[in-house]
């Protein structure tokens, strides 16, 4: 089960930190990538990250945003800090993982969160 959590609205150039949480998390070979949907348009992926602490980001996220990711007994909580915010990051954020694998794909994710709103107003 993954569970998103810090879904907000703010002021454009606000910081915004969202997380999710993977409980009884064990697999040893995993990707895990934020993907957000703007009203309108399709799903994209924005930053992934692999447990190597391999990470990739989309460039319009690139410098604004940094994903990371923190281990306590077992559960694996994923999170991207947004700094600064502009109103063309709002969209409904989807948090996946992949395991078995150090790859993410939005066609292959294995498990997905149900998504949270941001909104980032002018």
């Amino acid at each position: 089960q993954v569970l998103e959590s810090g879904g907000a609205s703010v002021q454009s150039g606000e910081s915004l930190t969202i997380s999710c949480t993977m409980y009884e998390f064990t697999a040893p070979k995993y990707c895990l990538a934020w993907f957000r949907q703007a009203p309108g348009q399709g799903r994209e992926e924005i930053v992934d990250l692999d447990n190597n602490e391999i990470s990739w980001y989309r460039s319009s996220v690139k410098g604004r945003f940094t994903a990371s990711q923190k281990d306590v007994g077992g559960s694996l909580t994923f999170s991207l800090q947004m700094h600064p915010t502009r109103p063309d990051d709002t969209a409904t954020y989807f948090c996946a993982v992949n395991v078995d694998t150090y790859f993410c794909g939005a066609t292959n994710m294995d498990y997905w969160g149900k998504g949270i709103q941001v909104t980032i107003s002018e």
